[in-house]
Formats: structure tokens, sequence, C-alpha cells
């Protein structure tokens, strides 16, 4: 009976030694690099943000921001289960022009920036990147894609077309 005791305690020391042990390289690793915020990797571009001399409309023409004046808010954001309906665009964007031959192209909206690989028969999003303030949500289907930035009652969109054409991006603002 005794025998069976320590053989008992033994298991459960080496039991409860194991556990603590493997909590805290967990919780190490998940404290030190697990939960940081990801960081957005600058794109090569030749232009540079429009010097604060320039005005209003020329500024936002050289950062690839809408010229005319955003409608209406919606109501609320959609839902990610629902399949968004496009709605009429405002503008084409123009890509922010790269340095180098690539086909990695970076789109600027009210609340953020995207970065979408471009390829002849489809476009793969690189990186989606919210302004302070903001919040991001992506919608994934076989031949497009939607990006939206929301903000209070604020949402603009970046949506990427492929279905049997080269990728189509529009920017929605509203």
């Amino acid at each position: 009976m005794r025998s069976g005791l320590v053989q008992i305690g033994a298991w459960a020391v080496a039991t409860g030694a194991a556990v603590a042990l493997s909590w805290y390289g967990v919780h190490t690793v998940l404290t030190e690099a697990g939960f940081e915020r990801p960081q957005a990797v600058p794109l090569p571009s030749a232009t540079a943000e429009a010097p604060a001399s320039l005005p209003a409309a020329t500024s936002a023409a050289a950062t690839g921001e809408p010229l005319s004046p955003s409608p209406s808010p919606s109501s609320a954001p959609p839902s990610p289960s629902a399949a968004p309906t496009l709605p009429s665009p405002i503008r084409t964007a123009s890509p922010v022009k790269s340095a180098s031959p690539s086909s990695v192209r970076s789109y600027l909206v009210p609340g953020g920036r995207v970065a979408l690989d471009i390829h002849p028969d489809r476009a793969e999003l690189v990186s989606a990147t919210p302004d302070a303030g903001w919040q991001m949500q992506v919608w994934n289907g076989d031949h497009w894609m939607r990006i939206d930035f929301s903000k209070d009652d604020k949402a603009n969109s970046v949506f990427v077309t492929w279905n049997g054409h080269p990728p189509d991006v529009q920017t929605v603002v509203r």
C-alpha cells in the first residue's frame, strides 16, 4: 500500500512539474510575441505624401483620395456572412506608382491603405492597414475581394474583381 502511494505521489509531482514548465514556456512566448500588433511592410513608392502647402484638391489627387464630397453614410457595415452588393463606385482608383517594376499596387482610401499583388488573371491581398481609430474587414470570393475600413458611421471600401478579365480595382467612399 505504501509503495502505491509513493508511486502516485511521484507521478503527481512529475505531472505537476511538467504542466507548470509547459505553462510557463507557452505563457512567456505568448506574452512576448504572440499578441504584438502586426506592423505593415512599407511598399516602394515613387510618390511621397503631398506637401502641406498644396491646396486640398491637389493634395487629395496626389494621395489617391476622391475629389468629390462623400455621399450620406450607410446605416451599418454589412455582416461578413452576407454576400455584399456592389454599390456604384465614385471613382476608379489609381494605384500609387512604384519605383521598381512590381505587380504590387497600393490604394489609399479615407481610413486606410490596401496593398494588392495584381496578376493578369487574379489579385491577392498583400496587406490592409487601417488608420488610427478605424476598423478593417475583408471578404473574399473566387473572383472578387472587398476590403472595408469603417469608423463610426463612415465606411469606405476597395473592391477587386477578376471574373474572366484582368483585375479591376475600384474604391467607394460613403
